[in-house]
């Protein structure tokens, strides 16, 4: 028989008594953790959000407690009356380790099933097994810690950029479809048959307009929504610290998101430390092979095309140039990894991969006979190679243009040779901002120069004669910020003139009646004393990720996605019925498998 709540008022959190609370009175509710049964004694652990505490039943002394406490079973639901004591043998794994309570009544509130996964912090459950019972997950210490951690963070966050002058504004979920690069999720109207509202890929074009309405500081924590496939740092629904100033320098947006990001470090008892150093895009690529450098190891790429004699790359079918850098402690591969390694080259995009090894007797080359002894020895001196170290060569498959491709591979084997060979210092906390980014990147499928960041992104002023010439070569006024190899987000100063603004849209080849389509009444509010303005999205849920030391944002999201953008708790997304259908005025069309 189960009991009423009734007016029983929790006195103390599980987790929070103390050995100062001994000899007082107390009040829990929770559920049972553990049980053990040891005749005259029952032991219940019972857990809140808090933490634990021991519960005693003793049959002697109060028999019908004890009697109650044997019908209990785990994650049954209960609330203890009791008296705390301290232990006579503490338990120093625990924060309540020096107390117990004695139980003087037990209330069964609930009863449940066996888990489908033991409620523990480390468990073998599939990931699936986790999401499709995430209410039974978030019980356990790891995902409830997250979410803590989560919630401090945007607290922390909202203070800092109040203490900033910043106000927050919430922009609207239902708006209109304005593509900016990745697919909209579209919301049929019902009202406005055969018309749609798209979920905001982020509040780009509001966050400017509020600019132009005289708010000159807005931020926002907000949900965006992107239609893309998925990977591990990345949700078709996700939340970000959104921002935008009125009149800034971009050193003044810096120094706003380094304040934020120092707080927030501060709350998950990391130290960072401002100001963030700065890179150039070109020499990140070059140096790092990647626009999201990890800057907590060494091993920067180095460009040895002149190590590679013309004959060399007439038989190596090398085109473009070539990068190397050295592994510290990679000199001991074997042929297998070695073989591993280039498989893994050319999976990534590389033409082959040539290496060196720095042996206590000299240089061993899988490509001396075709560089030469000489060449061999240059390319490791031009790496800095030492005695131990593998030194990794690679040319691309395929130039990119605009970009280097072989750095971008060489980027990509840095990494992994990084984290195989334990040379990344995992207790750094490694922040870095990029600039002088190219305005217009390559679309290969398109055989044109297309923007690079969205079509609002400001112009070096340098380089606006280039714009309709050039194009390849202008920079744009847009700025990233990177924490240990994660994107954490990118922002730019605003084109906030409309004379500039055409002059872009006409470089990217959009018509008027595409412009008047997609942007109309952003374009009109232009015409109205648009002042200089520039902002900044940062992923909340990868600021998260990183400081909770998780590797996925799943981990730190309440009800997150799968890979397949599947909510297997809600069983979303789902079948509607006809009659939902109908009313919209929808039908489902059979797409074709090939597709």
């Amino acid at each position: 028989m189960l009991d009423f709540l009734g007016n029983l008022k929790r006195t103390h959190y599980c987790g929070h008594l103390r050995a100062k609370d001994a000899n007082h009175d107390a009040v829990v509710l929770g559920w049972v953790a553990k049980r053990r049964d040891l005749g005259n004694l029952l032991f219940l652990d019972v857990r809140d959000r808090s933490g634990i505490v021991q519960v005693v039943f003793n049959k002697e002394t109060q028999p019908d407690a004890h009697a109650k406490a044997e019908q209990a079973r785990g994650e049954f639901v209960v609330a203890v009356e009791g008296q705390v004591v301290a232990r006579q043998k503490p338990n120093p794994e625990i924060g309540t380790g020096e107390i117990e309570i004695i139980a003087a009544k037990l209330h069964i509130l609930n009863n449940a099933k066996t888990p489908p996964f033991p409620i523990e912090d480390e468990i073998t459950a599939a990931e699936e097994t986790r999401l499709r019972f995430r209410y039974i997950d978030l019980r356990r210490n790891k995902p409830h810690r997250n979410i803590v951690l989560r919630h401090k963070i945007v607290l922390e966050i909202r203070k800092a950029m109040d203490d900033l002058g910043f106000i927050e504004v919430e922009t609207p979920m239902l708006t209109r479809s304005t593509p900016e690069g990745a697919r909209d999720y579209l919301v049929p109207s019902r009202v406005h048959h055969g018309q749609f509202y798209a979920l905001p890929q982020s509040p780009q074009i509001f966050k400017q307009i509020l600019m132009i309405g005289g708010l000159d500081r807005y931020f926002q924590i907000v949900k965006c929504f992107r239609d893309e496939d998925l990977r591990a740092d990345r949700q078709p629904e996700f939340t970000q610290l959104d921002l935008e100033m009125s009149f800034p320098r971009q050193e003044d947006i810096f120094g706003v998101i380094e304040n934020v990001m120092v707080r927030a470090c501060g709350v998950a008892g990391v130290t960072a430390t401002a100001p963030f150093p700065h890179m150039l895009y070109k020499d990140a690529i070059r140096k790092y092979g990647s626009d999201k450098p990890d800057m907590r190891f060494g091993m920067e790429l180095h460009e040895v095309t002149d190590c590679f004699p013309e004959e060399a790359k007439t038989k190596l079918q090398i085109e473009g140039n070539v990068f190397a850098f050295a592994a510290p402690g990679g000199g001991n591969y074997s042929r297998k990894q070695l073989d591993e390694l280039t498989e893994k080259a050319k999976s990534a995009g590389a033409r082959g991969a040539y290496f060196i090894k720095v042996l206590p007797e000299g240089l061993s080359s899988t490509v001396e006979k075709l560089l030469g002894a000489d060449n061999v020895k240059k390319l490791a001196e031009a790496c800095a190679a030492k005695p131990g170290d593998l030194v990794v060569a690679v040319s691309a498959k395929e130039q990119i243009k605009g970009t280097e491709a072989p750095a971008l591979v060489a980027g990509q084997l840095r990494l992994q040779l990084g984290e195989a060979l334990g040379v990344i210092d995992k207790s750094q906390w490694k922040f870095l901002w990029l600039t002088g980014f190219p305005l217009f990147e390559w679309s290969e499928t398109e055989k044109t120069w297309a923007s690079a960041q969205h079509p609002f992104t400001g112009i070096v002023d340098e380089d606006l004669e280039k714009l309709e010439t050039a194009p390849w070569e202008v920079r744009s006024k847009g700025y990233d910020l990177v924490l240990n190899g994660y994107e954490l987000g990118s922002g730019s100063i605003r084109i906030h003139r409309q004379d500039i603004q055409e002059r872009l849209f006409k470089a990217l080849g959009l018509s008027e009646e595409q412009l008047r389509n997609r942007f109309g009444f952003f374009l009109d509010a232009l015409t109205y004393g648009t002042p200089p303005h520039g902002g900044i999205a940062l992923g909340i849920d990868r600021v998260v990720m990183l400081l909770a030391g998780e590797k996925s944002l799943r981990e730190v999201v309440a009800f997150p996605k799968t890979t397949k953008a599947q909510d297997l708790m809600a069983e979303s997304p789902s079948e509607v019925d006809d009659d939902q259908l109908d009313q919209l005025g929808i039908a489902i069309k059979e797409i074709s498998k090939e597709k």
